[in-house]
């Protein structure tokens, strides 16, 4: 089952149509709500160079609103959010906020992104893996 998921995270890296600057955002997002100090190790230096800055990290590591003004990074980051915060399903009307600003196919690999990062969280911690 490793090997499946590693093909998957794989996948999500590097063959999905989401941006650098927005998968590490999410991946970050992920590791603060997941409390994943080994995500959060591993990822701010690839969020760093995907863009981020040094104030966008902290808020994130801190699960601050980023005050992003581009549209689409906002609706992203709207919709990771309401993943994170609930039980994962979205009243009609966000969703289709999410869907008209996305799209479909970026709604999907958000959403898988999520849930492998999440799944990474709650093995790491299951089994005490250290940071560094």
């Amino acid at each position: 089952m490793g090997r499946a998921l590693q093909e998957l995270g794989a996948a999500i890296r590097y063959r999905s149509g989401l941006g650098p600057r927005l998968r590490e955002t999410a991946i970050l997002m992920v590791a603060q709500a997941r409390d994943s100090a080994f995500e959060r190790h591993a990822h701010e230096p690839v969020g760093a160079a995907a863009g981020l800055t040094d104030d966008e990290l902290l808020a994130l590591r801190e699960g601050r609103d980023l005050g992003l003004s581009d549209p689409v990074e906002r609706a992203a980051w709207t919709f990771t959010r309401a993943l994170l915060d609930g039980s994962g399903a979205l009243e009609e009307r966000a969703y289709e906020t999410a869907r008209a600003a996305l799209g479909e196919r970026t709604l999907f690999e958000l959403s898988t992104l999520v849930g492998y990062y999440s799944t990474l969280a709650l093995q790491l911690r299951l089994f005490d893996v250290p940071a560094a």
